[in-house]
């Protein structure tokens, strides 16, 4: 499992733990498993999924960014 935090403007979205994160970059999606490579990216309009176990949640974002280091994956969004 990583650490994921979802935040906006205005508040804390999601704070905790995940499997996988899959994000609308600028070039298309990707997804984010345990231990990914350190990454900085621009998000563009699309959705966001997030798992934790056999659960999945899924949001829709108009803009933001996302970094992934050290097993912690931090996303902005609009």
């Amino acid at each position: 499992m990583m650490n994921l935090e979802i935040i906006s403007p205005e508040k804390i979205i999601y704070s905790g733990e995940a499997d996988s994160v899959t994000l609308p970059g600028a070039v298309g999606l990707f997804t984010i498993l345990n231990h990914h490579a350190p990454i900085i990216s621009v998000l563009k309009k699309g959705a966001l999924t997030y798992k934790i176990g056999n659960s999945e949640k899924t949001m829709e974002i108009n803009s933001g960014f996302a970094e992934v280091k050290q097993n912690i994956v931090s996303v902005c969004v609009e």
